[in-house]
This record gives C-alpha cells, sequence and structure tokens, in this order.
C-alpha cells in the first residue's frame, strides 16, 4: 500500500500519494468542494427515507488515538472534509457493537482499551432527528486502510499538523477534548 507523508492509505501499490484521479471514489475523483452540492443531496436522501424507517437516527463517532497521540481521521467519497470515524446505530445494535464495527471498516482500527463516552450530541446541522455518541479511544492499527468506495484516504495525523479540510465539527470535538472549550450539546 502506497503512504503518503501523512500516512494515508491508497489503493494503488505504487508508493507515494497518488492524485486523486487515481482513486476511484465514485465521484470521479472531483474535490470534496466540487462534490458538495451532490453530498449535501445524498445526505438529505438518506435522512429522508431514515425519516420514514426511523422516528430518530442515532450515530457513533470516535476520536481514535494511536499510541504517539495522533488522532485517526477519514474523508469519505459522499460528504467533504475530513472525518472521525463512526456511523449508524443499526436497529438491535448497542453503542458499542456499532462504535467497534465502525472503526474496523472506516480504519481497520481495533481498541486497546475501553472507549470512554464523552457525551451524547444532538446533530442539528444534519436534521432534527439525528443524535450522535462521541468516545475517545485509543486504537490500534491492524493494517492501513486501502481507500474504497466510502472511505477515499484515511490516516493518523499530530494534533498539531491537522490536513487541510477537518470539518468545523471535528475541530470543535478536539478543542473539547483538549479541555479549550465546554462540551456542547450540538454537534
Amino acid at each position: 500500500m502506497g503512504q503518503s507523508k501523512h500516512g494515508l492509505s491508497h489503493s494503488d501499490p505504487q508508493p507515494g500519494p497518488q492524485p486523486a484521479s487515481s482513486i476511484d471514489d465514485g465521484f470521479g475523483g472531483r474535490p470534496p468542494e466540487l462534490r458538495s452540492h451532490r453530498a449535501r443531496l445524498v445526505t438529505r436522501i438518506i435522512h429522508i427515507w431514515f425519516a420514514f424507517s426511523r422516528p430518530m437516527t442515532l450515530g457513533v463517532r470516535a476520536a481514535c488515538f494511536d499510541r504517539e497521540g495522533r488522532v485517526f481521521l477519514v474523508r469519505h467519497s459522499y460528504v467533504p472534509g475530513w472525518h472521525m470515524p463512526g456511523g449508524g446505530v443499526e436497529r438491535g445494535e448497542t453503542l458499542g457493537a456499532a462504535l467497534i464495527k465502525e472503526l474496523s471498516e472506516e480504519g481497520n482500527l481495533e481498541l486497546t482499551g475501553e472507549a470512554a463516552l464523552v457525551a451524547v450530541y444532538f446533530n442539528s446541522r444534519t436534521s432534527r432527528r439525528d443524535h450522535v455518541a462521541f468516545y475517545r479511544c485509543e486504537v490500534r492499527q491492524i493494517e492501513p486502510k486501502a481507500a474504497d468506495r466510502e472511505i477515499v484516504e484515511a490516516g493518523f495525523f499530530a494534533l498539531d499538523a491537522l490536513p487541510e479540510g477537518v470539518t468545523a465539527a471535528t475541530r470543535r470535538r478536539l478543542a473539547e477534548l483538549a479541555g479549550e472549550t465546554p462540551i456542547s450539546d450540538i454537534w
């Protein structure tokens, strides 16, 4: 697997960073700012479907740190920016099981200790029904995450060297964890 200077995994077996056009992200390699309209549309359609199938949506996200204190971030194919890994909690699934599943799927990550629940947020920016359980955890990566249709880039980053495009919500959560700002009720 190729690795960029930030330790990002790519699906191309050639070493070094790959041009965005070489990654099949389902959006023709377009950068996040050019697919944001489509991303908003896809997100809206998903939430309309969930409105009929679920009275409330619940998700998990985690600030995942490795032994060096670096945080793991992912860049999705369907929404712009760098995010902490996470996803939806399915019917019949516990928060803990959903967290373990999402960390494995989005980063080949494995918990090295107990995940600590930081807070449950109302994600009003997504919909009036969405909530996110946010965890802090220590992890190890079993193997580098190869790009796929959902995750186009992933890697560990030093807190003072985050990639360009980290979402405002991700920055807020990291500031809360550092004690720089109080924990909010809103994602």
